[in-house]
């Protein structure tokens, strides 16, 4: 072959190769669908009008029904029992013995955070080429700049640091050492430059996450990235707060003062979900949107939210303290599994691997080993899920049960854990203060309360047959019984140092410029 010939042929090569690349990468910015995750707090299992309106709930939540209705249900769907756990397995795909976040919430006086060694899920985002937006609650830390969400993995965050606060004011009140604390905390962080975001004293937290989520919407070009939005509102966790016109149509059913609140707080809440998916379809984005949605754990019925039939509440390990609410929505699910309840088994942790591989078309690579399961096909082919099983906790420093009957097993029953396997689930241990079956105020059912006998610290379910938890089989299946201690017994070898230090007063957001941020 002449030179000439050759140099034609290069040529020719190299448009078409090019040409390859120019299409691929066309095809990956077109397709690439927009991830839309929305994580509600406290919101009891009963608090949503598609599980309520059967169990005597006045709730009302139309937006978060139809958009279920209209998508897939998660039916088997599992969260941690409190706030930081559930975001910290969200974030890093891990279980929480895995990290030491194993006990309690993250507080304002504490310094911890997400370990720093932790790859999480929004950078894996980023490292698939989407924009990452972060709105509302973080709970994940603030001691250092460091673990603040720019720093781990959002390229932009208006919200708040801590656990709760006014929602209203955005203050936070805390006491350490005797010494009384009080801060603001709402921020605007874009990148390193964080910026207390003093102009929404004041506003609603539910109408300012809200008004941001579509004005990043409104904002996208079709050339630009894809949208990878996390939004855990600060609705429905306490303080009981909500302007008085969401509250007037529950008035005639609901007279106790914080279900009434509860109630608006719930409708405010489905309006901003309302208001959100309307701008998706106006600005053209919802065709490509996959839109999830969860709760971060059970309710708290000791203020009146409602997780019946289910057993327990938010803090416990029974049912109530644990099975989540959630469901995915887009027009890109397969027509045969929209409108459909999904059964398989799913946990928070499971979101990382399936949103970043199967979602975005993402790598795992360079993560620490991962406890959740990429679970995309389970959703939308309706397959088995990969989750065999799924560690609930385990927490030895949870207040202890006393005259405990030890068992011949290799894992200490009085230490507070709970494992689900197949059919099986096994609590021991001390599972939490409540307990009982509480149904809604509004009801008029009239609530049962459990015999625990003292001294017992195992139980058995087969949560398949008895998802209420109403019928304990430990006695009747001790090989049952033995092989769950057993690989409690496993996961407990894993068991990382638990990240609790002690309180630091230097946190006070009076040398901070009244600001609730980091200290060192």
């Amino acid at each position: 072959m002449d030179s000439r010939a050759v140099l034609t042929l290069f040529v020719l090569s190299s448009i078409l190769l090019f040409k390859d690349n120019v299409c691929v990468a066309y095809k990956k910015t077109v397709t690439q669908p927009h991830v839309l995750f929305i994580l509600a707090d406290d919101l009891g299992f009963n608090d949503v009008s598609y599980n309520g309106r059967n169990h005597g709930s006045a709730m009302k939540t139309p937006t978060i029904d139809k958009l279920a209705a209209e998508g897939v249900t998660l039916g088997n769907y599992y969260v941690q029992p409190i706030c930081t756990p559930t975001r910290s397995q969200l974030m890093s795909g891990r279980y929480q013995i895995h990290t030491g976040l194993y006990h309690r919430n993250f507080y304002p006086d504490r310094p911890q955070c997400l370990p720093l060694d932790e790859i999480t899920f929004p950078q894996k985002m980023k490292d698939s080429g989407y924009a990452t937006h972060m709105i509302g609650k973080w709970h994940l830390g603030f001691h250092k700049k460091e673990c603040l969400p720019t720093y781990r993995g959002f390229d932009t965050f208006l919200g708040y640091y801590l656990g709760s606060e006014g929602y209203f004011n955005h203050n936070r009140s805390d006491s350490v050492e005797g010494i009384k604390m009080n801060g603001y905390d709402f921020h605007r962080d874009v990148g390193e430059n964080l910026t207390p975001a003093w102009e929404y004293n004041g506003q609603y937290s539910t109408f300012v996450f809200t008004q941001e989520a579509q004005n990043i919407l409104r904002q996208h070009k079709p050339t630009d990235k894809p949208i990878f939005m996390y939004l855990p509102y600060q609705a429905v966790h306490g303080p009981m707060e909500v302007p008085e016109q969401y509250k007037e149509q529950f008035k005639d059913k609901i007279k106790d003062k914080n279900r009434l609140n509860l109630a608006g707080m719930v409708s405010c809440m489905d309006e901003g979900i309302a208001n959100i998916t309307k701008t998706l379809k106006e600005t053209g984005l919802y065709d490509n949107t996959i839109m999830i949605f969860s709760t971060d754990n059970g309710g708290p019925t000791i203020l009146h939210y409602n997780n019946w039939p289910l057993r327990g509440a938010k803090g416990t390990l029974w049912e109530g303290g644990v099975h989540g609410v959630g469901f995915v929505h887009s027009p890109l699910l397969p027509a045969q599994v929209q409108g459909t309840v999904n059964k398989a088994f799913i946990h928070v942790s499971d979101w990382f691997p399936t949103i970043v591989q199967s979602i975005a078309g993402g790598q795992l690579n360079g993560t620490k080993p991962l406890d959740g399961f990429d679970v995309w096909d389970s959703i939308i082919k309706g397959t088995s899920s990969p989750r065999k099983e799924l560690l609930h906790n385990i927490d030895p420093y949870f207040v202890k049960v006393t005259n405990i009957t030890q068992l011949p097993s290799p894992f200490t029953p009085d230490i507070h854990a709970a494992l689900r396997v197949g059919d099986w689930k096994i609590l021991t241990g001390n599972p939490g203060v409540y307990n009982g079956w509480i149904p809604p105020l509004e009801s008029g059912i009239v609530p049962i309360q459990p015999v625990m006998p003292e001294g017992k610290n195992i139980w058995l379910f087969n949560i398949t047959a008895d998802p209420d938890e109403k019928y304990d089989v430990a006695y009747k299946n001790p090989s049952v019984v033995k092989m769950m201690l057993a690989k409690l017994a496993e996961y407990y070898n894993t068991t990382v140092p638990v990240l609790w230090p002690d309180p630091d007063p230097n946190c006070d957001p009076a040398n901070h410029g009244g600001v609730w941020g980091p200290w060192m």
